[in-house]
């Protein structure tokens, strides 16, 4: 039979008191601060401590008004189960009865470690701990100064995230502080954690045991120890009026202050698609933040760029996902966009946080990439040093209403080579410059279908599509722009000719943006 607690504080106000700071070195614990904190929680206080995964919010654990604290200084739903941290395995049978054999054999392969399991309460548990359920989560971390700890409070301790609740999870002790100093009695700073994400939760009640939250601890993993596990894909929405059987299943967590927004597809289509939905931000003078990783960082040019890990080691990326949700908070964005993560290992366990923080807030990148014709536009000249340049120039002091990649390339360049200087000489007169401007070679066999090929006259469009017969969306400048007007050739010839020349690509370029724009709104 379970039961159910409301937990407040006085009022619904939470007294403030000096929190107590103290560092401590992993290698060399200073066992006055462990005896301190030994102190504080056998006492009926709430101290932070690390943890391999998160640092934890500790408690004593078989204290239902020490539940109580933990609840209203995090301001946690008080049906959110807490978890039972022990640092001897002996000491799992005081507190848990009907224990699978299973668990001796888990136990010896995770423990310690970022493994919680879930087993029926024995009656010292309060319900106030286990959020009125008959069950009871334990973990036994593998961090030396946690296991100090919870032996110096008495060997059970209650370890929820130290931060307020639903908020990223706290991965330094400085984050601890910026959600509960004030609200606690201590935090004892043991530096960056390990893993970066919560445990793997494991419930034992069933058969054959169920992953109720995923972690660095997998499926294949549990299997190789104990055969098969099932995996609970169905994650409880906030009005549910079930009772999570582990921590993270009910409510919204891990959350930012700005919204969230997972964009999912093959990476070539997200990076596209943030790049898309960031410009737009950019052009309403909102501010974008995007999630990237060390391979795609380069790619992003609007919004605020934050590298979470590489894709070779998911464990980097789990290590900064909560460090990074932290520091957009820093940064006002309005809105974040990440990228999405393989559903096998820890990425399983990294998406499982990423959708929770977005409040399973998805957005797929097909969907927004085919709302873009064109993403890349090449005028194409003969020597790429005059014309071309000049007519990609003006086209990126163009107001777009989407971003484009404006290059230009020549049919004959044999070496790279600086721009025209007469018609540097126009450009400048006009607050524009090609100064770091230098002749491509025009190459068309790699090139996507979203590529907008523009030939400064016919004859080039001829070369190209005679060169290039596969390629689509070749047309030259004028006719793309629906305009006639030829574009004289000014090599050999005065300045007034390149300025002749800059004057008629002004008014195609004109022409072009106004064709492109109407692409994004809809209207051709």
């Amino acid at each position: 039979m379970t039961k159910e607690f409301f937990f407040r504080s006085n009022d619904g106000i939470i007294n403030v008191m000096d929190t107590i700071i103290k560092k401590i070195d992993k290698n060399q614990i200073d066992n006055e601060v462990i005896r301190e904190a030994g102190e504080v929680l056998r006492n009926g206080g709430l101290v932070a401590f690390p943890t391999e995964t998160v640092y934890g919010l500790g408690a004593d654990a078989l204290k239902e008004e020490a539940a109580k604290k933990t609840y209203a200084a995090k301001g946690r739903p008080s049906d959110n189960p807490l978890i039972v941290h022990i640092a001897d395995y002996e000491d799992l049978k005081k507190i848990a009865v009907n224990i699978p054999a299973e668990t001796d054999a888990l136990a010896a392969h995770f423990w310690p470690g970022p493994l919680t399991m879930i087993f029926q309460k024995s009656d010292i548990v309060p319900y106030g701990t286990t959020g009125g359920l008959d069950t009871v989560a334990v973990r036994m971390p593998s961090d030396p100064v946690a296991a100090e700890v919870i032996r110096a409070a008495g060997g059970f301790v209650s370890a929820p995230s130290a931060n307020t609740s639903g908020r990223p999870s706290p991965t330094t002790a400085q984050h601890v502080m910026e959600d509960l100093n004030g609200k606690i009695d201590m935090i004892i700073d043991g530096g960056s954690v390990d893993i970066g994400l919560e445990s793997t939760i494991l419930d034992m009640t069933v058969e054959p045991p169920m992953i109720l939250r995923p972690g660095a601890i997998t499926a294949d993993m549990f299997e190789e120890v104990i055969g098969p596990v099932s995996v609970d894909e169905t994650i409880l929405g906030s009005e549910s009026s079930k009772p999570p059987k582990a921590p993270g299943m009910k409510y919204r967590h891990y959350a930012p202050k700005a919204r969230l927004v997972i964009v999912e597809g093959d990476l070539r289509e997200e990076i596209l698609a943030i790049r898309q939905l960031s410009y737009a931000m950019h052009r309403k003078g909102e501010k974008a933040g995007i999630i990237a990783t060390e391979e795609t960082l380069p790619f992003y040019k609007y919004g605020l760029v934050k590298n979470i890990g590489t894709r070779e080691n998911e464990k980097t990326i789990a290590r900064n996902l909560y460090r990074v949700l932290r520091e957009f908070d820093e940064e006002d964005v309005d809105t974040i966009y990440s990228e999405s993560f393989a559903m096998q290992g820890i990425g399983k366990a990294i998406m499982n946080r990423l959708e929770k923080a977005a409040g399973h807030l998805r957005l797929s990148a097909a969907s927004v990439v085919k709302k873009q014709k064109f993403r890349r536009i090449i005028f194409v000249s003969g020597s790429d040093s005059a014309r071309g340049p000049m007519a990609a120039e003006l086209l990126r002091h163009e107001d777009l209403e989407q971003e484009y990649v404006i290059d230009s390339m020549g049919m004959v360049v044999l070496f790279p080579e600086p721009a025209n200087q007469k018609a540097e000489a126009i450009m400048k007169s006009a607050q524009m410059t090609l100064e770091d401007h230098f002749s491509h070679k025009f190459e068309g066999a790699d090139l996507q279908d979203d590529v907008l090929i523009l030939a400064i006259d016919e004859n080039y469009k001829r070369k190209i599509t005679a060169e290039y017969p596969n390629l689509k969306n070749v047309f030259t400048l004028n006719e793309f722009a629906e305009d006639q007007t030829e574009i004289p050739d000014p090599y050999g010839k005065p300045l007034t000719a390149y300025g002749e020349c800059f004057e008629i690509l002004r008014k195609l370029v004109k022409k072009l943006a106004a064709k492109l724009n109407s692409f994004a709104e809809g209207e051709v």
